[in-house]
């Protein structure tokens, strides 16, 4: 396995802050000029890239992921793009790593859910362990209340963890869900205020950070190999099928996923 270092790849990241501690807890926080990240190609094809980078750094125990300001992800700036079969493709490319990558990582990961996530919220659904804010909403704005396909992976999470039906629903409807409703449905495992929020992830974190390296990756290992699975058989086809209604509905319009 290729390795990588902190210190080597850290400053390619102008979307994430990388900080880790001696226990080798690393906190990710997402940003945009250190604000509230504005989710688009930049920040989609650098969180993609990062997930190889934290998966092949051995000093890396747990990692914790969160947000900057008041937000996880809510808010978008794609910039203007032909829904053509070349642009599709590299959609495809990048929205397959974004989360197959993500559950590549061999060590815990914890999302600290510190306001609305109702853009690509599956980054922080398919954490292991979950915790949100007070002011955390969860939602899939961007796919089909504006007339897209859901394809890219929120379609297998929600489902998964809500029951298909309420999953359905969700997605559907364009349903928010709020902090408390969530910890109810089960895809959060606890809420807080949101100035104890980050506290209790680095408790957490050094909880699971004392544990031996290799119970720790094999634990990881065990708890994503489903989900890896229902992942690998949906995501690719899901975004095809994103990208075929997209061509068909927008073939010259702004559009990102």
């Amino acid at each position: 396995m290729l390795v990588t270092r902190l210190a080597e790849y850290a400053p390619k990241y102008h979307h994430v802050k990388l900080e880790r501690d001696d226990l080798g807890i690393l906190v990710a926080r997402m940003h945009t000029d250190g604000q509230d990240l504005v989710w688009g190609h930049d920040p989609e094809e650098e969180m993609a890239s990062l997930w190889e980078d934290i998966a092949r750094d051995p000093e890396n125990r747990v990692v914790v992921l969160t947000g900057s300001g008041e937000t996880f992800i809510d808010k978008e700036g794609f910039g203007g793009m032909s829904v053509t079969p070349e642009t599709w493709h590299r959609i495809h490319f990048t929205g397959r790593r974004l989360v197959l990558s993500h559950l590549d990582i061999e060590v815990p990961m914890i999302a600290a859910i510190n306001g609305p996530a109702t853009i690509h919220s599956e980054l922080a659904l398919l954490c292991d362990i979950t915790l949100a804010s007070e002011t955390a909403v969860f939602a899939d704005r961007p796919h089909f209340s504006n007339g897209l396909v859901p394809g890219d992976g929120i379609q297998v999470i929600y489902p998964l963890l809500m029951g298909f039906n309420r999953g359905r629903y969700m997605l559907l409807t364009g349903q928010h869900i709020p902090a408390g409703e969530a910890l109810s449905l089960g895809l959060v495992n606890e809420v807080l205020p949101a100035g104890d929020l980050m506290a209790r992830a680095m408790e957490l974190a050094r909880g699971l950070a004392v544990k031996p390296d290799l119970t720790l990756r094999s634990t990881r290992n065990l708890f994503t190999q489903l989900i890896r699975r229902a992942f690998q058989d949906n995501v690719g086809y899901g975004l095809m099928a994103e990208g075929l209604a997209a061509m068909n509905y927008w073939p010259s319009d702004d559009l990102g996923d």
